[in-house]
């Protein structure tokens, strides 16, 4: 029994420097999205989601070439389904980009941790602690205070509900990988998110595509780190629980928000930095006492 406890708490451990490596390349590919879609560059939300995809796909079939028994599909219908979530996901949150400020947006969006743990409740019957719970609320505060600058006034209409919407899929998203790690690899995982999500954004592509090989280089860049950053995210779900998840995956916007600083000349405000501090206590009050003991 001690032999086995040690090896869960390096797997959980593991599991935690995979989702934290995840946060670090979602938020490299979200600044590369950014600069990529200013006039000078000329991409379109549509262009990078088709590329992201179609550059995951491709790099997958080399892995499954190199990696004999690597592609292992066993639950077709769950990597279809989170296939099309995903897809649904950034197809709802560049609408909602497109219509409300992006700090709005983002903070209608982060609340699919909160809702990923609810739905786990009743799919996996997992019950979160009450140190949990806590971890997430303070967590969730922190973002909403780092994207809303100290200023929250949201209003409800087309994009507020495509926002909501993302999150909603976001949170599928979350319980499915969470359900299909019992039975298939992240590889396999993130080959069928390319797969089925592909045809969900393809029509959000269709505008004339942009040339140069600076740009084009930035947008390969940005798609290999969103395939590192779904890989580590779906190894992770392997070993964690969603609630536990949840509040590593609040760490995503906190290291957006700080990488823009450097890499986009973007300023750190005082409401900001409370939030990041407020978060980084929260994820690791959570990662502390969160946690159940076994019996």
């Amino acid at each position: 029994m001690p032999a086995y406890t040690a090896a869960q708490s390096r797997r959980r451990m593991a599991a935690r420097a995979q989702l934290a490596g995840s946060a670090l390349c979602f938020g490299l590919m979200a600044i590369l999205a950014r600069k990529l879609t200013q006039p000078d560059m000329s991409f379109t939300p549509g262009h990078l989601a088709v590329l992201r995809f179609v550059v995951g796909a491709l790099f997958s079939l080399v892995a499954f070439g190199l990696i004999p028994g690597l592609y292992r599909p066993s639950n077709h219908r769950l990597l279809v389904m989170r296939g099309l979530s995903g897809g649904a996901v950034v197809v709802l949150y560049f609408y909602a980009l497109a219509h409300i400020p992006a700090g709005e947006a983002g903070i209608l969006y982060n609340v699919f941790p909160v809702i990923a743990v609810a739905m786990s409740l009743v799919l996996f019957k997992e019950r979160p602690t009450v140190h949990l719970w806590l971890a997430i609320l303070a967590a969730s505060l922190g973002v909403a205070l780092v994207l809303s600058q100290g200023h929250l006034g949201l209003g409800f209409g087309r994009g507020q509900l495509a926002a909501l919407g993302a999150a909603v899929f976001a949170a599928t998203s979350a319980n499915a990988i969470r359900a299909v790690r019992h039975t298939d690899n992240a590889a396999t995982i993130f080959f069928f998110f390319c797969l089925a999500g592909l045809p969900v954004v393809l029509p959000f592509a269709l505008t004339p595509w942009p040339g140069g090989a600076g740009p084009w280089s930035l947008a390969v860049l940005m798609s290999l780190l969103a395939f590192a950053g779904q890989l580590l995210m779906s190894e992770a779900y392997g070993t964690l629980s969603v609630p536990e998840a949840a509040i590593w995956l609040q760490l995503l916007p906190i290291v957006q928000y700080v990488l823009a600083v450097p890499l986009l000349g973007e300023r750190l405000t005082l409401p900001g930095l409370a939030g990041v501090l407020i978060t980084v206590a929260g994820v690791t009050y959570g990662t502390v006492l969160g946690h159940r003991k076994r019996a």
